[in-house]
């Protein structure tokens, strides 16, 4: 058995998704789930197959995300795992969603921070064991943290 660590590449730190599916449907599937309930959001995904060809799947509306998510996909190379790249709009509008999706077995993250993937390789295969997704905490927040937390989230409309 041996561990590696996948970083994630993400030049442009957009939003990603990385999951876990159980089958090559969720391809279809996720394009319907976009179209339907978030059209303005541009997207990439790729799907890692476990069996028989054994092919990375893709689908999106937008070229560039799709090529970002297949050569992730590639150097992640753990079956049935998926990643999302997404331009304007967030996870937060998804994520319902994709849990609602019957294929979707598992969200490990989904964020703009920096992620690494922790991966184990057998014989058989590869799996995602984990993801480190941005840096550890520096401190717990105060009093004045926490008013810019809530103000934060009241500009960007998310609270009131």
């Amino acid at each position: 058995m041996n561990w590696a660590n996948v970083k994630i590449n993400n030049p442009d730190n957009l939003n990603l998704i990385l999951g876990q599916s159980h089958f090559i449907k969720t391809v279809e599937d996720l394009q319907e789930i976009m179209a339907t309930r978030c059209p303005q959001i541009e997207y990439g995904f790729a799907f890692c197959e476990a069996s028989q060809d054994r092919l990375v799947r893709t689908c999106g509306n937008n070229p560039k995300l799709i090529e970002l998510s297949s050569s992730n996909a590639m150097a992640i190379g753990a079956g049935h795992s998926f990643i999302m790249f997404i331009d304007k709009g967030f996870p937060i509008n998804i994520l319902p969603a994709l849990k609602d999706c019957q294929e979707i077995v598992n969200i490990f993250c989904a964020t703009a921070n920096p992620v690494e993937v922790i991966i184990c390789e057998t014989e058989q295969g590869r799996g995602i064991m984990g993801v480190i997704d941005g840096q550890s905490p520096l401190g717990i927040e105060n009093d004045a943290d926490v008013k810019k937390r809530k103000d934060f989230l009241r500009m960007i409309g998310y609270k009131q």
